[in-house]
């Protein structure tokens, strides 16, 4: 557990020592180090008011997109009609304005080099600027691997974002990198920091005392906190109202309300706590309020240094042990729970926080044994999977030579057709509730680093996707969405992307294939063939030459990539079938470049390009040499086993301006015709 691990590391002595000293630097600090073999990143709890007032236009919670640039790209929605992933307005602005400094971004990329671990951390609003620096460090580190761990602590850090946010770390098993420090009455980590609160003159006074104090504590003392005592008792009582409104929130009202995510820490005079579940979390801290007074919410804020150092030393008090523990192990640790929550003292709010407690306990089967039923389902599957394992061998030699994915595009009203597709559904059926019982949680967190998944998971995509591709395409889908890989694509395909990706990176294959693979090793490959025949479709019905440019640039691209695919044998070989419609597209497209070339050079003309010759090269490899125009890279084509090329030329072409050193070159290479 996270609790424990925490306490039983120098990390969160360390993170708070950085913590004060950022603090005491002032307004808007940060430091980096490294210590021993982990890097730290803090920011000070110190920030300029202004930002964390009301933006009108905004609101307080706005959705993450708006930080722009890709910056958290695997933090997304699931389905269409969830609430939007939001966050604090003021938290991103603060954030952003971090991010935007070269000197923070040069030491955290020293500290991706030269450590394996990098602790983020920040007291107060400096918590959820650190909260934001992680998810976007996690989400660049993604794709890393080995990866580097990354653990984020708050010390009594406000709310920083909605329910769709944390259910978006959850899904990306990010929560056990997340801890925010929550000391028993601190009103700070229970606020939303919202408009009914921040322009408070209470509010005001008590934000600029913390401030001060922080920066200069030796020359503080609470003597000069000018609240009074009916001052305190609203702030109580609001925070108080706040938490029961978020205690009491019904199924639907999160995607506009503030809610944790990650691990709690709670920590009380009597000892520590950790819970990671949402809701017990908002009712833990709700009930831990309730035992303070109005009185004792000023300093809560300022004591996390004296938490810690108890932390790291503390011990099972001598009194609580004296009486006699339950012999259930379980209800022994709901005890030992109760008593370091500091409620067990509470007769009303006891009963009420073991409630608590008792919520945040694993419900139904363990996830071991949900994967062992998963596992059985999946072998009684496989009948599925070879029924359309037998279409694929029958279209690929079937006398129309179409290949696979044009057959099953182009299928009438056939039994076989039909019962291919309904094997589609079946086995997209069995794959959605994979994932969705990896989203609530109910099996193994490692389960996909399990080879046997992986490879399954994998095998099936490139099996199957391109039949969903050839259905989307089929019912026109593509006219109301958009094309598949941007509007179309179902998200279990881009987990199953994300599975391979982690685990090719750690084993890699370096024996070149001497024949066609027995399945595509892109799954969109079709997908892209689809846009690339759009492509030379608009480039038919287009004058303009800079358009004509750009639409060039797109398809050489995909000529280039797809010729690299079937040299390295890369595809099956319903690829390269005689009638398929990506070998159709290339012979269209090849036999179009000099039309669309003599458009090119009337522009070119037109510049002042006096000179534009063709020549014609011969098909040799060594005629195969040249720049692809406006920058999409060479392109040379050996000759393929399957199908046997026809003797083809190269046409070079060569234009120069006079007077200048400008040059266009081009050359086109048809080999697959």
């Amino acid at each position: 557990m996270l609790g424990t691990f925490l306490a039983s590391t120098p990390l969160l002595k360390e993170a708070w020592r950085l913590c004060s000293t950022t603090n005491a630097m002032g307004c808007g600090a940060f430091a980096v180090e490294q210590v021993r073999g982990v890097g730290y990143v803090a920011f000070s709890g110190v920030q300029e008011m202004p930002v964390l007032r009301w933006d009108p236009n905004y609101g307080m919670l706005v959705p993450l997109d708006v930080a722009g640039h890709g910056m958290f790209t695997p933090l997304k929605c699931r389905y269409n009609d969830e609430e939007p992933i939001m966050v604090h307005s003021g938290a991103l602005h603060l954030f952003l304005r971090h991010h935007s400094r070269l000197a923070l971004q040069s030491q955290i990329d020293s500290l991706l080099e030269n450590t394996k671990s990098i602790v983020i951390t920040g007291h107060s609003i400096g918590g959820s600027i650190a909260f934001l620096t992680a998810l976007r460090l996690l989400s660049k580190l993604k794709s890393i691997f080995p990866p580097i761990s990354v653990l984020c602590i708050g010390f009594g850090s406000p709310f920083l974002g909605n329910k769709s946010l944390s259910q978006a770390i959850l899904q990306e098993r990010w929560g056990g990198s997340f801890c925010n420090i929550v000391s028993t009455h601190d009103i700070m980590p229970r606020l939303s920091l919202d408009q009914s609160l921040v322009p408070t003159p209470q509010w005001q006074v008590l934000v600029r005392f913390w401030y001060t104090y922080v920066m200069a504590s030796n020359s503080m003392n609470f003597a000069n906190l000018q609240l009074t005592e009916e001052d305190k008792a609203w702030l109580f009582f609001f925070v108080e109202a706040n938490m029961e409104r978020l205690v009491q929130a019904r199924e639907g009202e999160g995607g506009r309300l503030f809610w944790p995510f990650g691990n709690y820490l709670f920590c009380s005079n009597e000892g520590t706590i950790c819970l990671d579940n949402a809701v017990s979390i908002n009712k833990m801290m709700h009930l831990m309020l309730q035992t303070g007074s109005p009185n004792c919410i000023i300093e809560e804020h300022l004591k996390y240094g004296w938490y810690v150092d108890r932390l790291t030393h503390q011990s099972l008090k001598r009194s609580f042990m004296e009486g006699d523990l339950s012999e259930s192990s379980y209800e022994a640790s709901l005890s030992l729970a109760l008593n370091s929550s500091g409620t067990y003292r509470q007769v009303l709010i006891t009963p009420m926080a073991k409630d608590c407690l008792k919520m945040t306990r694993p419900m139904g089967r363990p996830s071991n044994l949900n994967a062992a039923d998963l596992a059985i389902r999946l072998s009684k599957i496989t009948s599925y999977r070879a029924e359309i394992e037998w279409y694929k061998a029958c279209c690929d030699k079937s006398e129309e030579q179409r290949g696979y994915y044009d057959s099953f595009k182009q299928r009438g009203a056939s039994r076989t057709g039909s019962h291919v597709n309904m094997n589609r559904y079946k086995l997209a059926a069995f794959w959605d509730k994979v994932i969705g019982m990896m989203d609530g949680r109910e099996l193994p967190h490692d389960l996909h680093r399990s080879s046997k998944w992986v490879n399954a998971a994998q095998s099936y995509m490139l099996l199957v996707e391109p039949l969903d591709i050839a259905e989307y395409y089929r019912s026109g889908m593509h006219l109301k969405k958009g094309h598949y890989i941007s509007s179309g694509r179902e998200r279990r395909y881009e987990i199953f992307d994300q599975w391979w990706t982690e685990r090719v990176v750690t084993e890699k294959l370096s024996n070149r294939r001497t024949r066609y693979a027995g399945l595509t090793q892109d799954a969109c490959f079709w997908a892209r063939v689809e846009e690339a025949k759009e492509w030379l479709d608009n480039i038919r019905s287009q004058s303009d030459p800079r358009h004509l440019a750009f639409l060039w640039d797109r398809l050489d691209k995909f000529e280039t990539y797809a010729i690299k695919l079937v040299e390295g044998k890369e595809v099956s070989a319903d690829v390269v079938a005689k009638n398929s419609s990506f070998r159709l597209w290339l012979g269209e497209w090849r036999a179009s470049k000099s039309q669309i070339y003599s458009l090119i050079s009337m522009d070119c003309t037109s510049k002042g390009i006096e000179e534009c010759t063709i020549d014609i090269g011969s098909s040799s490899p060594a005629g195969r040499q040249g720049a692809i125009p406006f920058g999409s890279g060479s392109l040379a084509s050996t000759a393929m086993e399957e199908p046997p090329p026809r003797d083809l030329e190269d046409q070079h072409l060569h234009g120069h301006r006079t007077g200048c050193k400008a040059e266009i070159s081009v050359n086109i290479c048809c080999d697959l015709m």
